[in-house]
């Protein structure tokens, strides 16, 4: 499964079962029974009914972020009450008939753990009232420290070039824990360069993707092997048919760990004699400005059906 991020930046890849038990296991009775077995605790007995710090409310089994106390207000119902989510992104809703009722139940998005249900009766902006239960939830006070589980991801970016970008960027898109793959221009001596000023030859541009990506889910070292396996670097200023600089191979570093990583694997490609011995002439030099090149040539591929020479380095 391709991880999932919110807008917020928050992993909402779904758990799997085994992973939600062995979280669920860790739970006292009383916030098993409610997320676990969709129960519901007494009115006025749960213990974040009338918090009034500041902060932000968690599930009390994957950690992701549900509600935030500016959101938070009195209903006089007994239990905790918000007008809107943390994230919507990050609560589930799905119909619930039980009890004779028919009502809306909300989950975490993340674990599925059941949080409460939601009702048309809350204040602007939304009108809603989302009916939380204490014992589904944890509560961080603004300014504690965080788990990583409930810390937004940490993206990072990556800048590779290897000739044409349509392909490129369609593949680097297909990278289990890639964010985005973006086609543009970079290492220019413009701002703001167009696709026709570029393909002058120039303007010093080389055709670029960015890439997005979560070191926790894919490592930099593994972009660096599915780059080399999408085009050949040791073709100077082309790729196949593409002629002239804006083809060139390049890897533009955004950091020194990325320098010492691609120097150190173009190294290892080199005395494996990869690429039938052929000398790699691929570029390592510090990333300038990214510039994106016009929306026709984003997702090209997806959207054209056209085929392409790049292979599937996944």
């Amino acid at each position: 499964m391709k991880p999932k991020y919110s807008k917020s930046q928050y992993d909402i890849t779904p758990l799997s079962r085994d992973d939600v038990a062995r979280l669920a296991a860790k739970l006292d009775k009383a916030a098993y029974d409610v997320t676990q077995r969709a129960g519901t605790e007494p009115a006025f007995c749960g213990n974040l009914v009338d918090n009034k710090k500041e902060g932000v409310y968690y599930c009390v089994v994957c950690g992701l972020p549900l509600f935030s106390s500016e959101h938070k207000f009195h209903s006089g119902t007994g239990w905790p009450s918000f007008f809107r989510e943390f994230d919507p992104e990050h609560v589930t809703r799905k119909s619930d008939q039980s009890h004779g009722m028919d009502r809306t139940e909300i989950n975490c998005a993340r674990c599925g753990s059941h949080l409460g249900h939601v009702f048309d009766e809350g204040p602007k902006p939304t009108g809603e009232r989302h009916c939380l239960n204490s014992a589904a939830l944890k509560f961080h006070a603004k300014g504690e420290p965080l788990p990583p589980e409930s810390q937004p991801a940490k993206f990072e970016t990556a800048y590779f070039a290897g000739g044409c970008f349509w392909g490129i960027e369609h593949y680097f898109q297909q990278g289990p824990g890639v964010i985005d793959a973006v086609s543009g221009y970079m290492q220019g001596n413009m701002d703001r360069p167009t696709y026709e000023q570029v393909c002058s030859d120039r303007t010093g541009h080389a055709e670029t993707v960015k890439v997005v990506f979560d070191p926790k889910r894919i490592t930099y070292r593994r972009l660096l092997e599915a780059f080399f396996k999408m085009h050949d670097p040791t073709q100077l200023n082309y790729q196949g048919p593409d002629h002239g600089s804006q083809y060139r191979s390049g890897i533009w570093y955004a950091s020194d760990e990325q320098k010492r990583e691609a120097l150190a694997y173009i190294k290892e490609l080199t005395e494996q004699k990869q690429f039938g011995g052929g000398k790699i002439v691929t570029l390592v030099e510090p990333a300038k400005k990214f510039w994106a090149a016009e929306d026709y040539h984003q997702d090209y591929i997806a959207k054209s059906g056209r085929a392409c020479h790049v292979r599937n380095p996944w």
